[in-house]
């Protein structure tokens, strides 16, 4: 009977062990995004810090630089998996009542990954495409005053 609990008491402990270890895997298949990258333009800097907050959630900052001292644009970032959904949640100072707007994965193919949120005023979609190690490009897109509108950011991590 002893011998019966213990393989029994291990089964358990290894199913949850398993189970446990498999809860943000859609997040972890985005931890290529960790780190820091950079995209110089004529306009300025633009960064984008990624960091591991903990198993569920990234946490990101971008700012766009113009002249090595004024801040254009800077927003927060958390990306995080609850249960089986992906989310990414901007936050932009002096937008939506500086609250966060949230966006969820609603596509993942060949090291690219669309976040969408069709009630958002612009943009509407973003996507994070991974083109090797070091390249990665950002998309933001959707409709703006009525017309569809893109603006794409290729990034070198540092």
């Amino acid at each position: 009977m002893k011998r019966t609990i213990t393989i029994i008491s291990i089964l358990l402990l290894a199913s949850c062990q398993t189970k446990s270890d498999n809860n943000f895997e859609q997040l972890e298949e985005m931890n290529w995004l960790l780190g820091l990258w950079e995209s110089k333009t004529p306009e300025g800097l633009l960064t984008e810090t990624w960091t591991k907050v903990n198993d569920s959630t990234f946490s990101g900052q971008t700012y766009f630089i113009k002249n090595e001292k004024d801040t254009l644009h800077s927003e927060s970032i958390i990306l995080t998996q609850s249960k089986d959904q992906l989310i990414y949640r901007p936050t932009v100072k002096g937008q939506n009542n500086d609250e966060p707007v949230d966006f969820k994965l609603t596509s993942e193919l060949e090291n690219s990954y669309s976040f969408e949120n069709p009630n958002h005023d612009y943009p509407q979609k973003i996507v994070y495409k991974k083109v090797n190690d070091t390249s990665l490009v950002a998309t933001i897109s959707g409709r703006q005053q009525g017309k569809s509108s893109s603006e794409s950011y290729p990034m070198t991590k540092k």
